[in-house]
């Protein structure tokens, strides 16, 4: 049993990894968009849109973290940088308001 929990190990952190960068890349997007000033529509667009996809990838590493299965063999703090960046997608959108 303790072979296959390796091997199950592996088989879950790698889309949890995956979401985990996908959440990294959008919020550092989010975070270096800058607005030439209060008319650039399309800055704020983009600010908010990376915010959405942080929070979305973070939120599927989030759902599939809670799968049971996934659950016995991954251990919270594996989902818990995604969960951070979701903080900070979430702070960023407040702020670019």
């Amino acid at each position: 049993m303790d072979d296959d929990r390796g091997c199950l190990r592996l088989v879950f952190a790698v889309p949890l990894f995956l979401l985990t960068v996908i959440a990294a890349y959008f919020c550092w997007t989010a975070l270096t968009i800058r607005p030439s000033g209060p008319w650039d529509d399309d800055a704020y667009a983009g600010i908010v849109l990376s915010c959405i996809l942080t929070i979305g990838a973070a939120g599927a590493a989030a759902v599939l973290w809670v799968l049971p299965p996934v659950r016995r063999v991954v251990r919270w703090w594996c989902v818990g940088l995604a969960l951070m960046l979701a903080v900070v997608a979430s702070v960023r959108w407040g702020i670019s308001g």
